[in-house]
């Protein structure tokens, strides 16, 4: 009894002082901080509507959500693209300059090539800020879409240069002529997939956002049943002047359309965890100069929407 006593007292005093024979034991790992759940952005096309994605993204930088990647069609593109080089403020400086003049002084206007505009002047004016750019370089992967015109493929351009990608993907047809890219002749992809969520489900992204600029532009399909009346097809037709529509009205009004019924059918077969659906029905695809409202639009959705990511991020957060 007492040498067990003797024995123990003696572990006890070894203990006290460091014995290294009984204190060599291997510390307990440090747990790695928790990894801080972030979102991946569809950024659809819309044209001038496009302007309300940089009010999103300033909401977002606002409430200190982290952007994992962005997919971006069209001028989602290209607000997705100079957002992750960095280069946010000067887009947004540019685009609240635009005025009619300003935005026909870059219109480089042509009858040769295939579309109205070359869009030279407007590549010369991202080369100032974007020329040295690559995808592979801007720290969180890009994706700008865009569509194969030879075979009708959907293109995901995901490496090289930055300004050729975001050019291919806004490449509006009729309007700016195609973007020749390794082979392939290139135009605006929102003819195939107009908000990019397939693009971030590829990547295995936690929370995919996406930014609708249609919504509510037409409101859902409808079949009419119609008359077609008693006109002769020698007669001549009897038109208002409100009622006729010039060549450019209607390639925009037709593009419209497309995009707004490919958008439908792309988010019912794979829709995002979340949408945003700024109000942007007024703003014609062509009023660029109305920056300043498309901004304040976009920045208003994601504001009112804040609660909804976070809550959802905690959640990814508490798994």
């Amino acid at each position: 009894m007492l040498n067990w006593s003797l024995n123990r007292n003696l572990e006890a005093s070894a203990s006290d002082f460091g014995d290294p024979t009984l204190n060599d034991m291997p510390p307990e790992p440090i747990a790695a901080p928790p990894v801080k759940p972030k979102i991946a952005l569809a950024l659809g096309g819309g044209a001038a509507r496009g302007w309300a994605h940089i009010g999103v993204l300033r909401a977002l930088d606002e409430e200190g959500i982290d952007v994992s990647m962005i997919a971006g069609t069209s001028i989602g593109a290209l607000v997705g693209g100079c957002y992750l080089a960095g280069k946010l403020d000067e887009l947004e400086a540019f685009a609240r300059s635009l005025t009619m003049r300003r935005i026909a002084s870059l219109l480089d206007f042509t009858i040769r090539g295939s579309g109205l505009f070359g869009g030279m002047r407007l590549t010369r004016r991202m080369q100032e800020h974007l020329e040295t750019h690559l995808i592979e370089d801007l720290g969180r992967p890009f994706v700008a879409v865009a569509t194969e015109v030879n075979s009708g493929h959907e293109v995901w351009i995901n490496s090289g240069s930055l300004i050729t990608a975001i050019r291919a993907s806004y490449a509006l047809p009729g309007i700016f002529e195609p973007v020749k890219c390794n082979g392939r002749t290139l135009v605006d992809g929102a003819l195939v997939n107009p908000v990019p969520v397939s693009v971030c489900r590829s990547y295995e992204e936690q929370l995919v956002v996406a930014v609708n600029l249609n919504y509510d532009l037409y409101g859902r399909s409808a079949v009419i049943k119609h008359n077609a009346g008693t006109q002769g097809p020698e007669e001549p037709r009897q038109e208002s002047g409100a009622a006729r529509l010039g060549l450019a009205a209607v390639m925009v009004q037709s593009f419209n359309i497309i995009q707004d019924r490919v958008t439908r059918a792309r988010l019912a077969g794979d829709p995002p965890d979340m949408a945003l659906h700024p109000k942007l029905s007024d703003i014609g695809l062509s009023e660029f100069h109305r920056a300043g409202e498309a901004i304040e639009r976009g920045y208003l959705e994601a504001k009112a929407r804040i609660f909804e990511i976070t809550r959802i991020l905690d959640v990814i957060h508490a798994r």
